[in-house]
């Protein structure tokens, strides 16, 4: 299979494992993460999600070019890919948080599911970019509106006009990432990060991506008078109740996920 998919202890695994081709994504890769983000969603039980690539070299290099369909760049972009690159990078349906473990390159889109993810744990030698300028094509899956929209607009500008590699410390600087680390330590930030986050009630996270996500067009005001489901139905859970008496009574809470 070209993705492995696991799920243990609430938490969700997806790798890419194509490393011959730096995990760059084919057709049939593409249906598959597909698939897999839709069975993500229908499981309540799950709280979290580690996306990866196999082995040191590399995270994604986005398309598989010499395993693609031979389309012009026109009738790529003229074919609805609604979620963006992997399926991942413009869902706006997937209110579990993703972590991104990027071991190696992101580029193209490899950074656009990167762009697509909630929190990124990077390793030293991880690399940034969006280099479709080079080859002639567009960061048509993603990265021409996300990176604008999540970083300081020149220093957007500056990647993608440039095709550069970032590293990963200037990546944090600008960021881009949450947490850079030594490649042996990767692992461990991964499971710290899972855990301060298994450490929150789970309907309260999905309803904060839910309302993150759905709402950048609005004003601060206008989204937080937005009444959206994940909202209602984390304000109105027997979790809320149990957050606040585990507060007072001084234990942790048990999170029912309802």
């Amino acid at each position: 299979m070209p993705v492995h998919f696991d799920i243990a202890d609430h938490v969700a695994r997806v790798t890419i494992d194509r490393p011959e081709v730096l995990n760059a994504v084919d057709a049939a890769t593409e249906r598959e993460l597909d698939s897999i983000w839709q069975s993500i969603e229908s499981n309540r039980d799950i709280r979290a999600v580690v996306l990866t690539g196999a082995g040191e070299r590399a995270f994604c290099t986005g398309a598989d070019m010499k395993g693609g369909s031979g389309a012009s760049g026109l009738e790529y972009w003229a074919t609805a890919r609604p979620n963006g690159f992997g399926g991942i990078a413009l869902r706006k349906t997937l209110d579990v948080p993703v972590i991104a473990r990027v071991n190696g390159h992101a580029a193209g889109g490899g950074f656009e599911m990167v762009l697509g993810c909630d929190i990124v744990i990077a390793a030293e030698e991880a690399t940034f970019s969006l280099p479709e300028a080079r080859v002639g094509r567009l960061p048509l899956d993603g990265g021409m509106t996300l990176l604008h929209r999540q970083i300081p607009f020149r220093a957007a500008m500056g990647i993608m006009l440039t095709g550069r590699r970032v590293p990963a410390p200037e990546a944090l600087g600008l960021g881009i990432v949450n947490e850079v680390v030594p490649r042996v330590a990767l692992d461990a930030a991964v499971d710290r990060w899972l855990k301060d986050i298994l450490a929150c009630a789970p309907l309260s996270v999905r309803a904060i991506k839910q309302v993150v996500r759905l709402t950048p067009h609005l004003s601060a005001s206008e989204a937080q008078a937005t009444r959206l489901p994940a909202l209602v139905e984390a304000l109105v859970s027997e979790d809320s109740l149990e957050g606040v008496k585990a507060f007072v009574e001084k234990r942790k809470p048990n999170w029912k996920g309802r």
